[in-house]
């Protein structure tokens, strides 16, 4: 499986419209896409404005599906002007606690 943990800082002051687009894109994602097993929002507690996006999908292909979907689009339209700055970690997913099997 494929994963991605994306570190964004957004502006001051845009939390709440970030998390108002957010929120229901990583809602829909797990929802409505077999290929995404996992969308968490993280806020870091000791840095305002600083979130972790942590998400786990089949394959690159699956990720590639993702970003093609109307709430991503949705989301992306409203947070790409409220990030400061973002960072991608790119990774394999080798064991996890949420009941599905690397590989399987």
């Amino acid at each position: 499986m494929y994963c991605i943990i994306v570190q964004t800082r957004l502006k001051p002051g845009t939390r709440e419209r970030f998390l108002a687009a957010m929120l229901p894109n990583a809602e829909a994602s797990v929802r409505d896409e077999p290929g995404c097993h996992a969308f968490d929002v993280i806020e870091d507690r000791d840095t305002p404005d600083l979130f972790h996006l942590y998400e786990i999908y089949t394959d690159q292909q699956a990720l590639a599906a993702h970003k093609a979907t109307p709430h991503y689009a949705a989301c992306r339209a409203v947070v790409n002007e409220l990030i400061a700055e973002q960072q991608v970690i790119r990774a394999d997913v080798l064991a996890t606690s949420l009941g599905v099997r690397p590989g399987a």
